[in-house]
């Protein structure tokens, strides 16, 4: 998900505790802090959520949600950015145990975060650039982007310092198989992935 409206933090609040007020007030939004800077995404539209449903079934189907791996949506991540710095991908692979792993604020360890992905929104550089960054910074080893703007899937793997050693881009009419490393062969349809992403078109009024 993409992060829409940016928020400065008010007085000598600690971030985190402006983050959390905001959720209050804005149910069914997601905040995040990235940067040292609080980004809210507004509630997900029906493609996404259909998006990330397609999404699971092939994790599942291979396996990586059982007793050694789990497959989550919105699972938040403390990131290595900033002193308050956290995420919340729209879905995780991850160790099972991440539960010993928390650090704070409801968020855990990127240690056993074995890949995240991001479906995009309205403000899609964020997930395109800002999340590259701070993912790759916090080693997290594979990042995948369902790109809906640019009809594009991304898959990062190797991060080095602020950035992604590799970076490819697929197109629809791939099948793409996702690195062993997170725990078990997992291939996606590009194609498939994308339709399912994508909004209906709204019908013309005459």
């Amino acid at each position: 998900m993409s992060a829409a409206p940016a928020e400065q933090p008010l007085g000598n609040w600690p971030l985190i505790d402006e983050a959390n007020q905001i959720m209050e007030r804005l149910p069914g939004h997601r905040v995040e802090i990235i940067g040292g800077q609080i980004l809210v995404s507004p509630p997900p539209d029906g493609a996404h959520a259909r998006a990330l449903t397609d999404l699971m079934v092939p994790f599942l189907r291979a396996g990586l949600h059982g007793e050694r791996v789990k497959v989550l949506q919105g699972v938040g991540l403390w990131l290595q950015t900033g002193r308050e710095d956290y995420a919340i991908p729209d879905l995780a692979v991850v160790d099972a145990d991440f539960e010993d792993h928390h650090v704070e604020n409801n968020c855990y360890d990127p240690i056993v975060f074995r890949l995240v992905l991001e479906v995009t929104s309205s403000n899609y550089q964020t997930d395109l650039r800002t999340k590259v960054t701070a993912y790759a910074n916090s080693k997290l080893p594979v990042y995948v982007i369902v790109d809906r703007k640019h009809n594009r899937l991304h898959v990062l793997t190797d991060p080095v310092a602020d950035d992604y050693d590799t970076h490819r881009i697929h197109a629809p009419g791939e099948l793409v198989t996702l690195p062993e490393s997170i725990g078990a062969e997992v291939t996606l349809d590009v194609t498939a992935v994308l339709a399912a992403a994508q909004r209906k078109q709204e019908p013309k009024q005459d």
